[in-house]
């Protein structure tokens, strides 16, 4: 039986810097450790964003001196400006703690997203000129098919129908489109899959190099539980979904259809949450053991929970040595 107790998180906003008084790496460290999570990747959307090979050192060094090194890893971000982007494929090159580039294709929290699709086809093409055959993660929500003037945040679930399932759907068939186009050689992740057309979408393309990841909170809540005092607590990007595509989503993983499981755990104090700006994000590595625990009992082996929670991230990410 393989040791089902040692996990990578490939997918944490660790917050530090600016926002040290969310969270820092230390902390977000600490309790990855807690849920038996030997490695994790800490997201480029932090205060200033993580998107040259200064500020990546910068961050490496914020990491050791907090004394948590071991098994901390980064992605670095992606702009528009070529130059930019030459620059983060040759980090992600030379520096063993990079692990791969992060587009955010649609507003989420930060100063990243790269809204235009005309636009997100250019990082293609340049990630293509440079010969880039690493790993774009990419947040996937298209912001011509949001609706934002249907936010309300006396009605927290009104967040969902703000960013319907349609705009990550034709988000990811736009990422392969553009992918396919530049004949782009590295590995595609669309992260933090929330609805099980994505799935679908994903798993019907046989060209590309293609990965997803699902998060605990899109596989424990629902939409209904925004209903109440405290529903802007589960407020998060992209949203939750109707409790028929979370039990659709669990399917999808115990098929084999999901490559991995990423928290996407998100600090935030609760009076940010609860009143303006009404960030979104929710901390679901609090909930990684609770997961796995309810996973194994709907009988998802635990051989199957080593390949979502590590084996399959290992095989994309050759760098990882935990």
């Amino acid at each position: 039986m393989k040791d089902f107790l040692k996990h990578i998180d490939p997918h944490v906003h660790c917050r530090d810097w600016a926002e040290s008084y969310k969270a820092t790496i230390r902390s977000v460290t600490d309790l990855a450790r807690s849920q038996d999570v030997c490695a994790i990747f800490d997201m480029p959307n932090t205060i200033p964003p993580i998107i040259s090979k200064n500020l990546v050192e910068k961050r490496i060094e914020t990491a050791k001196l907090e004394g948590c090194l071991e098994g901390y890893y980064l992605w670095i971000g992606i702009t528009k400006d070529p130059v930019q982007i030459k620059e983060a494929v040759d980090v992600v090159w030379a520096n063993p703690f990079v692990v791969g580039i992060k587009m955010f294709a649609g507003k989420s929290v930060g100063d990243l997203a790269i809204i235009d699709e005309c636009t997100q086809m250019k990082v293609y093409q340049e990630l293509t000129k440079a010969g880039y055959d690493g790993v774009l993660a990419v947040h996937c929500e298209k912001e011509s098919l949001t609706r934002m003037h249907l936010w309300n945040p006396n009605d927290p679930q009104s967040w969902n129908r703000a960013r319907p399932p349609s705009s990550e759907v034709e988000s990811v068939k736009d990422q392969i489109t553009f992918a396919k186009k530049y004949d782009f050689k590295g590995v595609l992740h669309i992260c933090h899959v929330s609805v099980p057309e994505t799935v679908q979408v994903i798993r019907e393309e046989s060209e590309l190099k293609i990965t997803c990841g699902v998060t605990p909170h899109h596989l424990i809540y629902s939409s209904q539980d925004m209903f109440g005092d405290n529903g802007l607590l589960y407020k998060v990007n992209p949203p939750l979904r109707e409790h028929s595509s979370t039990q659709l989503l669990k399917d999808l993983l115990r098929q084999g259809k999901i490559d991995w499981i990423e928290t996407d755990t998100a600090p935030h104090t609760e009076n940010e949450k609860l009143n303006p700006p009404y960030m979104s994000g929710i901390q679901s590595l609090k909930t990684y053991s609770l997961l796995l625990r309810d996973l194994v009992k709907e009988g998802i082996s635990q051989d199957q929970i080593s390949r979502l929670t590590y084996e399959n991230i290992k095989k994309v990410f050759k760098k990882i040595n935990q």
